[in-house]
């Protein structure tokens, strides 16, 4: 068979190429074509290199092309990939700094609070731009595959607005089942079967099964507390666990942004997080790590090439959804997984409107989601809050409304355990300054709140000077990990 897939963000080289070797895992797949796209034509060129080289050393028909010009990307596409980030670290570094001068500190900011609103802001405009681009140019009926965060928004904005078949795709529910796998001593992940639902970052293991035999709440708080390394790196995930009686798909780093108990004062954090990685939640810990490895790929392009001389091992093929979403959409091999999807009444105690993660099965016939699920009442009670702040801030970066997307930012659990209105309104105003590049749907609204912030009187506090204990060099985090692999 042979059809078109198109990838916006393909410069993203180590993940491109990861979706590349998945699909063509699928032996239908040889004879496909793959159009990369980027706004980096120097990351074009490293990524077309390297999949050259995959089709030439595994004898493919396989075709490869790359342009800067997404629309001739998309041109009769039957799917698009998009792993998008808009405005990249420059962008990026504003939503960690800001918001930690008036005391929000995150590790990552790219879900909910302050800097995963204001990444949706700048999402959510190229991302209708994509649609109409789909709409007009890719095959009919072409579907959209979204990897890229804030996932709920960004998925809910192409479905309700602009109008394509959309679904979003993440790997949380995968990582997480690996862990509870390992703690529960299976001999492979294989062994687990598990229902997971919620939302993107606050899914939630509310069925778990080893070799069929129900794992209650009691049974797994024991085996992380017994682990040697999870019962340091997951403390406060182990905490929400034990007062929720289900466990989060999500990383400690990720977790501790969206309850609004662990992360509020900065003598309270140290209690909940782990150094030993950013991503067990480093004040902007991830921002950190993505600086100091921002270039990696150039310095590794010599062993990616090295690798891409190998011939492709099916048993190797990821967990990533989209070869697997693909193959049972085009042969028909049905296919478990957890999707973002709108909710529809799916799970029956959150809002209609929303956009969940939960089970669902592809075929021919598309993605079915199973109906029916109810939530544990605490788990319902934390997504509705980030689901609220969710379609607020969808609605606010679509209308370029700056007082709703201040009470987005208002309404955010962490924010406002943390700052006061006036505080949340000034720091609106100074990252919508600061991004004004990205963010034309508020550019009317750049001058006045230019003005507004020369003539402010609401004092900021030295917030990053207290975080600076939650912070670490990556020399110091290498030694860590290698201290930690010794002694397990």
């Amino acid at each position: 068979m042979s059809f078109k897939i198109a990838i916006i963000g393909a410069g993203s080289v180590g993940f491109t190429k990861k979706l590349f070797t998945d699909i063509l895992c699928v032996p239908e797949f040889r004879d496909i074509e793959f159009a990369l796209t980027d706004i980096s034509e120097h990351n074009l060129e490293m990524i077309k290199a390297i999949l050259d080289r995959v089709v030439e050393a595994n004898k493919l028909p396989t075709r490869v092309t790359a342009t800067t010009d997404r629309r001739k990307a998309l041109e009769g596409a039957r799917y698009i990939i998009s792993c998008v980030r808009v405005g990249g670290l420059e962008a990026y570094a504003d939503d960690i700094r800001i918001p930690l001068k008036y005391g929000i500190d995150q590790c990552v900011g790219d879900t909910i609070c302050a800097g995963g609103i204001l990444y949706g802001q700048r999402n959510i405009p190229v991302i209708l731009d994509f649609c109409k681009d789909i709409r007009e140019v890719a095959e009919p009926g072409a579907k959209f595959l979204n990897y890229a965060n804030p996932m709920a928004m960004n998925t809910w904005a192409a479905i309700e607005y602009g109008k394509v078949d959309t679904v979003g795709l993440c790997h949380g529910v995968q990582h997480g089942a690996e862990q509870i796998a390992e703690v529960l001593g299976a001999k492979s992940v294989s062994e687990l079967d598990y229902i997971c639902s919620g939302i993107n970052h606050q899914t939630w293991f509310i069925d778990l099964r080893l070799n069929g035999r129900r794992i209650g709440k009691d049974e797994l708080v024991a085996a992380f507390e017994a682990h040697p390394v999870y019962s340091q790196q997951e403390k406060l995930r182990i905490d929400v666990l034990k007062r929720f009686g289900v466990y989060s798909t999500e990383s400690n780093g990720h977790l501790s942004e969206y309850l609004p108990w662990y992360r509020k004062r900065p003598e309270e954090i140290t209690r909940w997080i782990d150094m030993s990685d950013w991503i067990h939640g480093e004040t902007g810990g991830y921002l950190r790590h993505s600086t100091e490895t921002r270039n990696w790929f150039e310095t590794e392009f010599p062993q990616f090439l090295e690798s891409a001389s190998k011939p492709i091992d099916p048993a190797r093929r990821s967990n990533e959804h989209a070869s697997h979403i693909l193959e049972a959409l085009e042969t028909n091999r049905v296919y478990r997984g957890h999707f973002n999807v709108k909710n529809n009444g799916v799970i029956t105690n959150l809002p209609s409107d929303a956009i969940i993660e939960s089970p669902g099965f592809v075929d021919r016939f598309g993605i079915n989601m199973v109906s029916g699920v109810t939530l544990p009442e605490a788990c319902a009670a934390t997504c509705i809050a980030s689901i609220n702040v969710q379609r607020m801030s969808v609605h606010a970066a679509i209308s370029g409304d700056i007082e709703l997307l201040k009470l987005a930012v208002l309404h955010d659990p962490l924010v406002g355990a943390v700052a006061t209105p006036e505080e949340v309104w000034q720091m609106v105003d100074e990252m919508v300054v600061a991004q004004a590049r990205w963010l034309p749907q508020y550019a009317d609204a750049v001058p006045a709140a230019k003005e507004r912030l020369s003539r402010s009187k609401v004092q900021t506090r030295d917030w990053a000077g207290a975080a600076r204990r939650n912070v670490r060099s990556i020399e110091e985090l290498r030694a860590e990990k290698a201290a930690l692999k010794q002694a397990v």
